[in-house]
């Protein structure tokens, strides 16, 4: 016969939900800045194909 299985308690739940919320949260603050970075030309971790009428 099928037996429910046992409830976790919220206090578990609500650690796991903030732990994943915390680290999305790291993510994308650090994504965020990554992007100001690469809009304001500071960042020195990308290389660009200079833009030249080469032919």
């Amino acid at each position: 016969m099928a037996v429910p299985k046992k409830r976790k308690s919220k206090s578990k739940k609500n650690m796991r939900k903030t732990t994943w919320k915390q680290k999305a949260s790291s993510q994308a603050r650090k994504a965020l800045s990554l992007a100001k970075s690469i809009l304001t030309g500071k960042s020195k971790s990308f290389v660009y194909p200079s833009i030249s009428s080469e032919e």
